[in-house]
């Protein structure tokens, strides 16, 4: 089997809260995202899909992601999209990082490896393990009250997990942190994610005025060093998040102690190939994870899905449904929440099928 040809859509994602707000001021309204469709001289498509949370967030934008798909994109025509290993190896032949640039790729080829053999990507990932999974919710960044009074409304929905976004004024922050800590029952989790926002004092500072709060610091600071101090600082329990872009960085927090949880997000390493081996090192050293990715619509919730959905319960503190915060669907048959829980399909490959009326004409091809 080999491709044939490799197309890129752009669809616009909004909001179905208006604006989604997290550290240093940043926020956005509508999410540029990209889906990628993958074609075979047996007549089989895969599909995957890229969106990069803005431009200030990681070294990943919504163009930058589509230029660096028309220049990869042509020298993978003719690859076997099956042999998923010397794919990835081909692609990083191509291109020398970008990781988020191949992530759509792979995870279209993941797409058209489970409709070859007739099996979901879930199992091929591992294998499904119960019912569905727990998710959490993200708190946009607000006034202190405001951030607590959507508590309820979020946990009628089902959701018992709660990703403050903090990472701004510090005082403020921590009235964030205690407003939202007051309104949570027996059970719930509270992580506080400043998204890199504080400086290392501040997040010391931070830290310390919170101690007294059941609540998890997820990535104060921009650099590992940073992160690492106020870790060494804090009895809280601790994720890293941003730093978290490939193995080595893995094997390096667990060699320091620097972390409890990492956020492992799929475009973030370059797609689920690279993403299925640091959970599987993960798993194998009891480091627990929240599956996710930058952002996205119906097809990358379905890729999350897969991957979470394979990955031991005890291990996956939590994951995401991003398609239940945008008002466009891209695609038929991704996954639902359920009271505040997310099941991946049981169709082959992702499980889903675009919606070509909304993704409209291609603004890339290569073949």
């Amino acid at each position: 089997m080999r491709i044939i040809k490799i197309s890129a859509f752009r669809v616009e994602l909004p909001l179905h809260e208006g604006s989604y707000k997290w550290s240093g001021g940043n926020s956005v309204t509508v999410f540029d995202s990209t889906v990628v469709k993958v074609e075979t001289d047996a007549g089989i498509t895969g599909y995957g899909e890229v969106c990069p949370l803005g431009s200030s967030y990681l070294a990943a934008y919504a163009a930058g992601a589509r230029a660096g798909l028309a220049e990869l994109a042509p020298q993978l025509i003719g690859a076997n999209p099956t042999e998923l290993g010397a794919l990835n190896r081909k692609m990083d032949h191509a291109m020398r990082g970008h990781p988020y640039v191949k992530s759509a790729i792979d995870m279209a080829c993941w797409d058209i490896l489970g409709k070859v053999t007739g099996q979901p990507v879930v199992t091929l990932l591992g294998g499904r393990h119960g019912e569905d999974f727990p998710l959490y919710r993200a708190i946009s960044q607000d006034t202190p009250a405001n951030m607590a009074g959507n508590v309820a409304g979020y946990r009628a929905e089902g959701y018992t997990k709660f990703q403050l976004k903090v990472g701004g004024d510090p005082d403020t922050d921590i009235e964030r942190i205690h407003a939202v800590a007051a309104k949570l029952n027996r059970g719930d989790v509270l992580i506080a994610d400043a998204n890199t926002g504080w400086r290392q004092h501040e997040a010391v500072r931070i830290a310390h005025a919170v101690r007294d709060v059941d609540v998890y610091i997820e990535q104060p600071c921009m650099s590992y060093e940073e992160c690492l101090a106020v870790r060494r600082h804090t009895d809280r329990p601790f994720v890293l998040d941003e730093v978290i872009d490939d193995l080595h960085m893995v094997l390096r927090g667990v060699a320091d102690q620097a972390m409890d949880v990492i956020n492992l997000k799929i475009s973030k390493v370059g797609g689920l190939t690279k993403a299925r081996q640091i959970r599987d090192l993960c798993v194998s050293l009891g480091i627990a994870m929240t599956i996710e990715d930058t952002w996205g619509g119906d097809i990358i919730t379905a890729a999350i899905a897969h991957l979470a959905h394979s990955t031991p319960p005890e291990l996956l503190f939590t994951a995401t449904d991003f398609n239940s915060y945008v008002t466009v669907s891209i695609a038929e048959g991704a996954p639902q929440r359920k009271n505040g829980r997310l099941a991946a399909s049981s169709r082959p490959g992702l499980g889903i099928e675009p919606r070509p009326e909304v993704l409209g004409p291609a603004v890339l091809t290569a073949s």
